[in-house]
């Protein structure tokens, strides 16, 4: 997705960017096939581009690419808020929220919970640390 430590579709010249056209026109297609019904993989590879749905995904998500201060832009605001509204109706379609692929568990830290006395004593400050753990009795 990167080249010379910039965006697919860019390049930096007398430093500022500037769009690279080979590569931006990528881009656009890849908008064009995504918005037209193809996967985000398939859209990539459409355009000779081999990249995994997570990358494809944060490549189109890229606000950049619609321009900002300094990127030029290469897809217009329209083209790129329907990806984005595409990406939540396909999200929707397959049951997530937010485009989340999976719910986030709850993740319940024990809160009580007690210590055996100590007893021993270590020159090792690691040997302590491990006994002193070995010690927390939880209460959950």
């Amino acid at each position: 997705m990167r080249q010379n430590n910039t965006f697919l579709g860019y390049r930096i010249e007398d430093g500022r960017a500037v769009v690279h056209e080979k590569d931006a026109a990528k881009v656009r297609l890849l908008y064009k096939g995504y918005l037209s019904g193809l996967s985000y993989i398939d859209a990539a590879k459409s355009v000779g581009l081999e990249l995994n749905a997570s990358s494809v995904k944060m490549l189109m998500r890229n606000v950049r690419y619609a321009g900002d201060d300094f990127y030029p832009q290469i897809i217009d605001r329209t083209t790129f808020d329907a990806a984005e509204s595409e990406r939540l109706r396909r999200c929707r379609l397959l049951g997530k929220k937010e485009g989340q692929s999976k719910e986030k568990a709850q993740k319940t830290v024990p809160q009580n919970f007690s210590f055996r006395k100590c007893l021993k004593t270590f020159g090792d400050p690691f040997k302590q640390a491990e006994y002193i753990y070995s010690l927390i009795e939880s209460e959950v």
